[in-house]
């Protein structure tokens, strides 16, 4: 699905600056790098401004989750001595960067082969109905973002979602509207495997080193 960045927008913040936390973890982010290559930090100085303003956004009402406004990245451009541009063709390309707002819970539901051959339409659909969205759209009370994306890598465990930072996997229809009703009342669901399974062994138990996984107490 393509992003959505409108430069000028009604949305765009006009100022963007990092707070004095932040300010620190520039600084440190950016002495990782060799003398001359301080560009390099751009993707982290990124996702650091993409989760401040998702922070900041949580207290809001409606809420805001993380995205990075035109502000943010003009400031990094700024900080690293770069062309505004260069940083744009960084946040647009990858797709872990928002460059428009989204709800509290990102809900990125993977279509790709492996989950499309488990049943993940009809993990799309029970989110499109529960939530009374479509795909790249967001609930009126700031709360969802429903996106379709591409292979997340976690094909052993089809079908799964990823919401926010963590991965739900061995979905049901069932099991994601109970994961959608439990964030709607701001409680987290667990993590992982909706169905038990340990990482990404075969849901009967190990096939190979069983000796070994029985030592350690994963058989």
């Amino acid at each position: 699905m393509k992003k959505r960045f409108e430069l000028n927008a009604d949305y765009q913040p006009a100022h963007f600056e990092f707070s004095k936390n932040n300010k620190k973890l520039c600084e440190q982010l950016i002495a990782l790098y060799p003398a001359g290559r301080q560009q390099s930090a751009v993707m982290p100085l990124l996702d650091l401004a993409q989760r401040q303003v998702g922070e900041e956004g949580a207290g809001l009402n409606p809420p805001v989750g993380g995205w990075i406004p035109r502000a943010a990245m003009d400031h990094i451009a700024e900080i690293l001595d770069m062309p505004p541009v260069k940083v744009y063709e960084v946040a647009t390309f990858y797709s872990m960067y928002n460059t428009a707002p989204v709800g509290k819970y990102l809900i990125q539901v993977c279509t790709t082969t492996p989950c499309w051959l488990c049943n993940s339409d009809a993990i799309v659909q029970t989110c499109k109905k529960h939530l009374g969205i479509g795909l790249g759209e967001t609930t009126k009370n700031g709360q969802f973002t429903l996106m379709e994306v591409e292979c997340l890598g976690a094909c052993v465990n089809a079908p799964m979602v990823q919401i926010n930072d963590d991965y739900y996997e061995d979905l049901t229809p069932e099991t994601m509207q109970e994961m959608l009703d439990l964030m709607a009342e701001n409680m987290a669901p667990r993590t992982g495997s909706q169905k038990g399974r340990r990482d990404s062994m075969a849901l009967t138990g190990p096939t190979t080193l069983k000796d070994l996984a029985k030592k350690i107490g994963v058989a």
